[in-house]
């Protein structure tokens, strides 16, 4: 009797084994995150489509900041600033549950750290994208101008009544996308608006305990025209960022190589 029992425990212990066993070599499924995705100068949510629909088909929450002024937001240009702006962002980020993962792109890294600034127990991580890193007391018109590689400034055509800053259409997709598809070239040529000029003078003013407390990450685009290699690596070392993904894009990733910057921003989350 004593056999049989001993016999049932090691036939019992041995299925739980077994199960542990196939449960170890199942894949492990990430937990979901929110991402808020904010855009540069110059364009629109529409950049975001791809990598939005990558992350979401992971199962993640992803809400794209239609900065006022840009894409279907009509809202007059001399109304515009920097902190317009960022009530914008830090209005959605304060709608979601938990924290979010926020990423800026180009001019939307002003937006992001000044949002960062604001509310930084929303965020767990925040992500440049071939994005402009400002110090405390810089503006972006500053930053951009200090850029000496940087194509962008001969292509510029201030308005009239100074508010809002044209790029030269002929130069507009080599700058922005030149390794893009003719598809992604011309839905760049299709949204382009000017970009309002105000914003480009306002100041961000940071601290160590907001700013500072916030995790950073940066996607540097090698190929950039608009900002730099070389700029972008001035950037980060001044802003102390150490976790570093280089992708070989121009300064549109999310349009020349959607599924690089999905994949990125899913390991960056882990």
């Amino acid at each position: 009797m004593k056999k049989t029992i001993s016999s049932l425990l090691s036939a019992v212990l041995a299925v739980f084994a077994c199960s542990s066993c196939a449960k170890s070599d199942e894949p492990t499924i990430s937990k979901a995150n929110t991402y808020v995705l904010v855009h540069g100068a110059w364009q629109a949510p529409y950049v975001w489509d791809a990598v939005r629909a990558d992350l979401e088909s992971k199962g993640n929450k992803v809400i794209v900041a239609e900065l006022p002024g840009h894409g279907s937001d009509h809202t007059p240009t001399h109304k515009l600033s920097l902190d317009v702006y960022t009530s914008k962002v830090v209005d959605v980020i304060s709608k979601t549950d938990g924290k979010v993962i926020l990423v800026g792109h180009s001019m939307g890294g002003m937006v992001v750290t000044n949002a960062a600034e604001k509310v930084p127990a929303k965020i767990s991580k925040l992500v440049y994208v071939g994005a402009f890193v400002p110090a405390s007391g810089q503006n972006l018109g500053e930053l951009s101008q200090s850029d000496p590689d940087s194509k962008l400034g001969p292509q510029l055509v201030l308005s009239a009544d100074h508010l809002t800053l044209d790029v030269r259409r002929e130069a507009l997709t080599a700058l922005f996308i030149g390794d893009g598809s003719q598809a992604a070239k011309d839905q760049v040529l299709a949204n382009y608006r000017a970009e309002p000029s105000i914003p480009f003078g306002d100041k961000v003013t940071l601290t160590n305990a907001s700013f500072g407390s916030v995790e950073k990450v940066y996607i540097k685009t090698t190929q950039d025209v608009v900002i730099s290699p070389g700029f972008q690596k001035k950037m980060i070392a001044a802003a102390g960022i150490k976790a570093v993904y280089p992708v070989n894009t121009s300064h549109s990733p999310f349009l020349s190589q959607p599924h690089t910057v999905s994949d990125l921003l899913i390991k960056i989350a882990q």
